[in-house]
């Protein structure tokens, strides 16, 4: 697949101009916000807190705002356009990613400094906040492509956002029902796992067990979304 950075760009425009009309979507960017400022209020200086907040950032801007703007596409029947244009999907998928990453970085920065989280080392749980935005994009584009518009896709995307942005509650559980265990290789839970690990003097040859579950979880998901995209192609 050839990558054309002029139409993902042009993508990206079209996905601004689009999601500014839409105050049911662009509205839920400051969920987050609101969140950090008043964890930030209450004292709640944790890694576990901080953690809490960026989990929902993932959900509520990656994958919330991501599938919406493929669920809005397949509403107009704009989607099947972009498919049979010049396009290939890396263009396609590359510049509908666009705009959610920005976004995500954005509000990820923005909760860090109103909890003033100053991480022990910020490459690595920077590198391990990319890969995890990864995976949650890709989650809302294979959402998205399996959602016929934006309410449903609405609806698809909060057990998504209960899991991951709460699922960590799961693991005070794992003593008393051992087949809860294999939640500790959720995504949300192996990126808090490392943030304390980094926080006790690891380094990168400590986390990267940790950095490699969530990106395999990333490569996953988009494995998964480019084949419904096809499928969507076909069928279509």
């Amino acid at each position: 697949m050839t990558f054309s950075w002029k139409r993902s760009m042009a993508i990206l425009q079209k996905d601004f101009k689009d999601i500014s009309k839409n105050l049911y979507v662009s509205t839920t960017l400051f969920i987050p916000l609101l969140m950090a400022a008043l964890y930030s209020r209450m004292g709640m200086g944790t890694v576990n807190s901080y953690f809490m907040v960026f989990n929902i950032t993932f959900t509520l801007v990656a994958t919330f705002i991501q599938c919406s703007l493929i669920a809005e596409e397949k509403e107009k029947n704009t989607l099947r356009g972009l498919m049979l244009s010049p396009a290939s999907t890396l263009d396609i998928i590359g510049g509908k990613s666009l705009l959610s990453l920005l976004g995500t970085i954005v509000i990820l920065a923005a909760s860090m400094l109103l909890m003033e989280y100053n991480p022990a080392n910020i490459v690595i749980v920077s590198l391990a906040l990319l890969f995890s935005a990864v995976f949650y994009i890709g989650m809302g584009t294979l959402l998205g492509l399996v959602t016929k518009n934006v309410m449903e896709a609405s609806v698809a995307v909060m057990p998504i956002f209960l899991l991951f942005s709460f699922g960590s509650l799961i693991t005070a559980y794992t003593e008393q029902y051992p087949i809860l265990k294999i939640a500790e290789y959720m995504p949300n839970i192996q990126l808090v796992e490392l943030a304390n690990q980094v926080e006790s003097g690891a380094g990168l040859a400590g986390v990267w067990p940790n950095l490699g579950v969530i990106l395999l979880w990333a490569i996953v998901v988009h494995v998964l979304a480019v084949v419904v995209y096809k499928k969507r192609m076909v069928d279509e």
